[in-house]
């Protein structure tokens, strides 16, 4: 008995997957600069979707709700920052505690770009947890937690090159420098200047224990 053996063509993708990719990639996109600006709760999907010229009912076939794409916008912003933290913080180029600095830096040329309409995504969305979606807080302190430790990373690596003290709970320090960073960055929002960086990278560093 002949059996006929269907080979799988090659070359490109199908079309409408890669298609299907682009357009879901579009929508968190959008969301992300939505959410940024103005926060989880007065987002419409209308606006959204404006943005990228996607019908209504199309949004439910990437996305089973607001919530669901809430989820999505949330983790890519997160992946996005965590990489963006170890572009700076694991640069052995720079002694550790100018990797810090490199970081602000970044985050002031980024505020900059956008003339001061955004900040940070799991901040913001921190400031208004109440009003959203119970399944997103777990996901905020995950993220939360995942930069704290890459900065505690960083900061045992300036314990083992003496630039601070030996006996630092690092753990500790982290936690501190994010609390205080999600409130310098509301207040260049504000004020829409960049020194409120400044002043907390000094405040800080003058801060840890040597």
């Amino acid at each position: 008995m002949n059996i006929a053996v269907i080979k799988a063509r090659r070359g490109r993708p199908p079309k409408i997957a890669r298609e299907n990719q682009d357009t879901k990639a579009e929508l968190i996109r959008s969301g992300l600069e939505q959410l940024t600006e103005n926060g989880f709760a007065s987002s419409g999907i209308d606006q959204i979707l404006k943005k990228v010229a996607v019908p209504k009912g199309s949004f439910y076939h990437y996305f089973a709700s607001k919530e669901a794409f809430g989820q999505a916008v949330i983790e890519n912003y997160g992946h996005y920052f965590a990489n963006k933290l170890d572009v700076c913080l694991l640069d052995e180029a720079f002694p550790p505690l100018t990797r810090i600095s490199n970081f602000v830096e970044s985050a002031k040329i980024g505020m900059s770009r956008y003339q001061f309409k955004r900040g940070c995504l799991i901040g913001n969305l921190g400031q208004e947890v109440d009003l959203l979606p119970e399944s997103f807080r777990q996901q905020l302190i995950d993220i939360f937690l995942c930069w704290q430790h890459r900065l505690a990373t960083c900061l045992r690596a300036a314990q083992r090159q003496g630039q601070i003290s030996a006996s630092a709970d690092c753990d500790r320090l982290a936690e501190y420098f994010w609390m205080g960073w999600e409130g310098a960055v509301s207040r260049a929002k504000l004020v829409q200047h960049t020194s409120p960086l400044d002043n907390y990278l000094n405040f800080y560093i003058v801060g840890l224990p040597r």
